[in-house]
């Protein structure tokens, strides 16, 4: 069986392991075996694919469409897992195993190249905003997610890192750090969260009309997660004479739709869009970084 990893995949796993990856050099003998335990029937891969995953499209033994998805440990599969069989189904894309072997999983197949985003902007957000509603539950007794405090504190001190190195970062940055620690103090409810929602991550269904998937899932409060469908089609967004005042309006509509505080919704996507633009500069997406870091500007 040819495999060929997306080109996608292999320039953002090289991002983030310069030095090479092993996962990927191993990749195609672990698609054989898993395909091989689950008596699986490959179609193809999906192309352009995500950033931190395979995901092949395959048919069961009895004939019914799924999808195998392999990750690598640092991509948290087990966490996504998790969340999964937490949700059910309910708002998010049903898993059809209740184990993760070395990083696999399988999942009920959507339609993969049919997502939210194919919508006219006003409708995917609120296609969007319904769907990340359905996740917004308390997370399960003893879970072992990552909150949303472990996780920013990690990204906070990369931050701090990169300001000293170029100066002109500071401002924002200083911003944003100030943000995360005002929100942090007395943060308003626990969920669990997708973590790194978006349009792109909503994609049309069978059992519903829209379901989520690739959640990197992580407990606090819902503002965070809804801070990155904020800033989606942030391209668009920049391109507009009247960007600026099209995202605060945006912030004000989702909070108001969620029941979200505008407030908390504002800091949040502060600090998400200023790790976003500094990480991208870090790892060389200098438009990236420069569309995400103007953004920021406007909050």
């Amino acid at each position: 069986m040819a495999l060929e990893p997306p080109r996608r995949l292999v320039r953002a796993l090289g991002e983030s392991a310069p030095g090479g990856d092993a996962w990927l050099e191993q990749l195609p003998r672990a698609v054989r075996q898993a395909v091989a335990l689950r008596e699986l029937t490959v179609e193809r891969v999906q192309v352009p694919g995500g950033r931190s995953s395979l995901v092949v499209l395959v048919r069961r033994a009895d004939g019914t469409p799924a999808v195998l998805k392999l990750a690598p440990p640092r991509a948290r599969p087990e966490s996504e897992r998790a969340a999964l069989a937490h949700w059910d189904g309910l708002g998010a894309v049903q898993l059809l195993e209740p184990f993760v072997t070395e990083g696999v999983l399988l999942l009920e197949r959507l339609h993969p190249d049919v997502s939210v985003r194919s919508l006219p902007e006003a409708r995917a957000q609120l296609e969007a905003a319904g769907t990340l509603r359905r996740l917004w539950v308390g997370p399960p007794a003893g879970h072992s997610f990552e909150t949303v405090a472990e996780r920013t504190g990690r990204q906070a001190e990369a931050m701090r890192a990169s300001a000293s190195a170029n100066p002109e970062l500071a401002p924002l940055v200083d911003a944003a750090l100030a943000a995360r620690e005002e929100l942090l103090a007395a943060p308003p409810e626990q969920r669990l969260l997708h973590g790194t929602f978006r349009q792109s991550k909503v994609l049309a269904g069978e059992r519903m009309p829209w379901l989520a998937v690739g959640p990197d899932p992580v407990v606090g409060e819902c503002a965070f997660d809804l801070a990155r469908l904020v800033r989606d089609r942030v391209e668009d967004l920049i391109a507009s004479a009247s960007g600026a005042t099209t995202t605060r309006r945006r912030v004000k509509r989702l909070a108001e739709a969620l029941e979200v505080d505008r407030d908390r919704l504002r800091g949040w996507t502060l600090f998400r869009a200023v790790e976003s633009g500094v990480r991208a500069r870090r790892v060389g997406r200098e438009r990236d970084a420069e569309l995400l870091l103007e953004f920021a500007g406007w909050l």
